[in-house]
């Protein structure tokens, strides 16, 4: 089990070591609890196929997590 207050700040890398950017929060569905989206602080020379809002800041899918560890790892 992991806790979200361990994961505030954690880089975040593509499956191909791209680092994507920093956790800055994770989004959720409130009635049902189900986690929706990470939202990341990217670095400057990201770019991807993930969405990004108008803070710009990439929505990558909790789906799309394959590790957590010392950094989030997740399939680009």
């Amino acid at each position: 089990m992991v806790l979200a207050e361990n994961l505030s700040g954690k880089a975040v890398m593509g499956s191909d070591g791209t680092e994507l950017g920093t956790l800055y929060n994770i989004t959720m569905d409130l009635k049902t609890g189900e986690l929706n989206d990470l939202l990341v602080d990217p670095n400057l020379e990201v770019s991807g196929d993930f969405e990004t809002d108008d803070e710009n800041l990439i929505h990558v899918p909790v789906g799309s997590v394959q590790a957590v560890k010392d950094y989030i790892v997740v399939n680009q």
